[in-house]
């Protein structure tokens, strides 16, 4: 895309979409400047709270037009308020094109026969993203919708009676398949690559997957969001599941400190992921934190590490428990001694990730709140307690400190409002 291209997004959001009309307002017709001609780092970061107050179901201020062709999903949100993300449908089969065109560099192979394990149905998105995405490749492969639902001795048989090459899934599913192999049949030999999405993969889970399949290669699918859309693709070759290289036909990323806003362009330095898709003009997304952070390790080609999660929600699993929800559950909770603060943790043992919920008292542990928070999470996000059950994610974990007790930023001073342990 060229910088025209760009300026031609802007100009076309602020004249169709209320959101972006109202946040735009007070900017000049003019954003381009020597340092950046597109315009594009003018404008000021998407506030998450504002973007989905904006956005529902039946009415929406976000999109610049009526939706009558494409296709919905939804990307989160509790019971009462739930998130969906709208596509045209030439979006859609753009996106797919453009992931799909990475899956060789993931390993994928003429002739192979790919085991869809995502989840289908529910307005959610994987399953059917990896079915079209898989029907856009540039090499032919037998798809197996087997589907993340299906019960595992069907899916083992299906795996033997086709003589799947690649099974692809979220990694706490994978694992639970492993496992169930491990318990069965022993080993699946002719699996030779596993795709994992929707989380990060770590090396406990690739054990156990190596165990249950001697000849794979544990490779990511992609890095992509629903709401956010498609951003980087693998890079062939390299050993580092977490490294991928930006579409950048599609979209702008860039790296912000976390701390200051600025710019990232040298390598090794952490700083929140923002989104601009160039795509995308019914729902647009423009200068949209990801909610990950991540780090260059090839500037020029637009190569990135991911690093973990930053401070716009907590990733367990495959569940997104947003940290605006969390903080309303705890100003909601009556009854109990106050909680004078509060951090997120995100921890990963035993091949699945944990949520910890660190909280400041002066009373000391409180096992009726945390059982009454627990209780609520459940309510309003079904599909942790649902992943809970089914033993892909850890249960919720209290930890309980003095006021003194959060971890802050050694440099400013401020609190942390989430700690991504797993990555370490």
């Amino acid at each position: 895309m060229t910088s025209n291209h760009i300026s031609d997004l802007i100009r076309h959001v602020r004249e169709n979409s209320p959101f972006y009309r109202d946040l735009y307002a007070g900017l000049p017709d003019d954003l381009t400047s020597p340092s950046d001609p597109t315009g594009l780092t003018a404008l000021p970061l998407t506030d998450h709270t504002a973007y989905w107050a904006a956005h529902g179901i039946g009415r929406s201020r976000v999109l610049t037009g009526p939706h009558d062709d494409g296709i919905v999903f939804k990307t989160g949100g509790t019971t009462g308020a739930p998130r969906v993300s709208m596509y045209t449908r030439a979006e859609w089969r753009r996106m797919s094109r453009t992931f799909g065109g990475g899956l060789p560099a993931a390993g994928l192979r003429a002739g192979d026969r790919v085991a869809n394990l995502f989840y289908a149905g529910e307005l959610y998105s994987s399953f059917v993203f990896t079915l079209n995405c898989l029907q856009e490749a540039p090499v032919p492969t037998v798809q197996l919708p087997i589907g993340g639902a299906a019960p595992l001795d069907a899916t083992i048989q299906a795996l033997r009676d086709f003589s799947a090459t690649v099974v692809a899934a979220p990694p706490t599913s994978l694992c639970r398949l492993a496992r169930e192999v491990v318990d069965t049949v022993g080993t699946l030999p002719d699996v030779r690559v596993a795709l994992f999405a929707g989380e990060a993969c770590y090396p406990d889970q690739v054990a156990l997957l190596t165990t249950a399949f001697p000849n794979v290669s544990v490779r990511s699918i992609g890095y992509a969001s629903v709401d956010a859309g498609v951003l980087a693709g693998p890079v062939a070759g390299e050993p580092d599941s977490r490294v991928h290289e930006v579409f950048t036909a599609d979209k702008v990323v860039e790296l912000l400190d976390p701390e200051t806003g600025e710019p990232i362009e040298e390598e090794g330095r952490p700083g929140r992921v923002v989104a601009t898709d160039l795509v995308r003009r019914l729902m647009p997304v423009i200068r949209y934190p990801v909610g990950d952070l991540a780090e260059w390790v090839d500037f020029p080609r637009r190569r990135l590490r991911l690093l973990g999660r930053s401070e716009e929600g907590a990733r367990v699993g495959v569940v997104t428990v947003y940290l605006e929800d969390l903080r309303a559950l705890l100003a909601s909770a009556g009854g109990h001694d106050p909680v004078v603060g509060h951090q997120v943790v995100l921890r990963h043992r035993a091949e699945r990730d944990e949520l910890v919920l660190r909280l400041a008292t002066r009373g000391g542990e409180n096992p009726d709140l945390a059982r009454e928070l627990t209780a609520r999470l459940g309510a309003i996000r079904p599909m942790f307690a649902d992943h809970v059950r089914k033993g892909l994610i850890h249960p919720l974990t209290f930890e309980w400190v003095t006021p003194d007790g959060l971890a802050v930023n050694s440099r400013t001073g401020k609190l942390i409002r989430l700690l991504d342990e797993r990555m370490g």
